[in-house]
C-alpha cells in the first residue's frame, strides 16, 4: 500500500458522512460525503460492483468517496438490492439505482451544498452497467424501470465495467430473470451495448491486467459508441480488477483525472 492510500483508508475510519434512506428496504440506504463548507459542490453518485451479488456492498466504495472529497466532490455512496436475500434483480435492482440517483433533489439534501447541474455516475464493475443504465433513463420507454428521471446525469465514468451483459453469463442472466429470448425487453432495456449511444460524456477507465472482467469489453463498447457518434473515451492504465476502487492506485488517478479534466469542460 502506498502513502496515499494508507493516508486515504486512515482518513476513511475517521471520516464522517451522513447517512440518507431512500426507501423502506435495509438496503435502500446511500451515504453522503462531502466536503466543508456550503458549496456547492459536483456531486458523483457511486455504485460498487460485485456482479450483483452478495456480499459486495457500498463499504468497498468508501476510500473512494473520501478522496473525492479530498478533490472537492460530494460523493453519493449508494448500497442497493441484490441478488439472492436481498431481492434484487429485475426490477428492484434498477428501481433501487434510480431512485437513489433521485433523491438528490429531495427537500432534506436541500442545505447539502449539492449542484445538481453537475451529476456524474461513477460506477466499477457491475456498477459501471448500473451507471451507464442510469446515465440512459431519459431515453427509457414510459413505464419501464428508471423512466422519468427528477436528476439528470451530466456524464458517466464506467470503471472496469460490464458494459456487455449477454458476455456477463449466469449472473446476468440472473438479474434479468431469463435470457435475451425470453426477456428481449429487459435486455434492450439494461445492456449497455442494446443502449448506444447515451446522450451525455462516457468515460471508460479499464485496467489493462483486468482479471475479472476483459478489458476487451470496454474496448467494444467504445468502438460500438464512436461509430453511433458518442462522446466516449477510453484509457487503459496499468492494473487489476481492483486497482480501479484503490486512490493510491495509477488506475484510479487516471480516472479523478478524467473527472477533473470534464469538470473544467475538456
Amino acid at each position: 500500500m502506498t502513502w496515499l492510500a494508507l493516508r486515504i483508508a486512515r482518513s476513511a475510519l475517521r471520516h464522517q458522512a451522513t447517512r440518507h434512506r431512500y426507501g423502506e428496504h435495509p438496503h435502500q440506504v446511500a451515504d453522503l460525503h462531502h466536503p466543508p463548507g456550503s458549496g456547492p459542490y459536483p456531486v458523483v453518485v457511486v455504485l460498487h460492483g460485485g456482479y450483483w451479488q452478495r456480499p459486495y456492498t457500498k463499504l468497498v466504495m468508501r476510500p473512494l468517496c473520501v478522496d473525492l472529497v479530498r478533490r472537492g466532490y460530494a460523493a453519493f455512496n449508494v448500497e442497493y438490492r441484490r441478488l439472492g436475500r436481498d431481492g434484487g434483480g429485475w426490477p428492484q435492482t434498477f428501481d433501487d439505482v434510480a431512485t437513489a440517483v433521485d433523491h438528490l433533489a429531495d427537500p432534506g439534501l436541500r442545505d447539502a451544498g449539492l449542484d445538481l447541474g453537475r451529476v456524474t455516475l461513477l460506477g466499477h464493475s457491475a456498477g459501471g452497467q448500473l451507471a451507464l443504465w442510469a446515465a440512459g433513463r431519459a431515453e427509457l420507454p414510459a413505464g419501464a424501470p428508471g423512466a422519468g428521471p427528477q436528476v439528470d446525469a451530466s456524464r458517466v465514468l464506467a470503471m472496469s465495467a460490464v458494459c456487455d451483459l449477454q458476455r456477463a453469463g449466469d449472473p446476468a442472466r440472473a438479474l434479468l430473470g431469463g435470457t435475451p429470448a425470453e426477456v428481449p425487453e429487459r435486455w434492450a432495456q439494461a445492456d449497455p451495448m442494446r443502449r448506444i449511444p447515451l446522450g451525455v460524456p462516457v468515460g471508460l477507465v479499464h485496467a489493462r491486467g483486468d482479471e475479472t472482467v476483459s478489458v476487451e469489453r470496454s474496448r467494444e463498447y467504445a468502438a460500438a459508441a464512436r461509430a453511433a457518434g458518442a462522446d466516449v473515451t477510453l484509457a487503459e492504465p496499468p492494473g487489476g480488477h481492483r486497482d480501479l476502487i484503490n486512490p493510491g492506485s495509477t488506475a484510479w488517478e487516471v480516472a479523478a483525472e478524467w473527472l477533473s479534466a470534464r469538470e473544467l469542460g475538456a
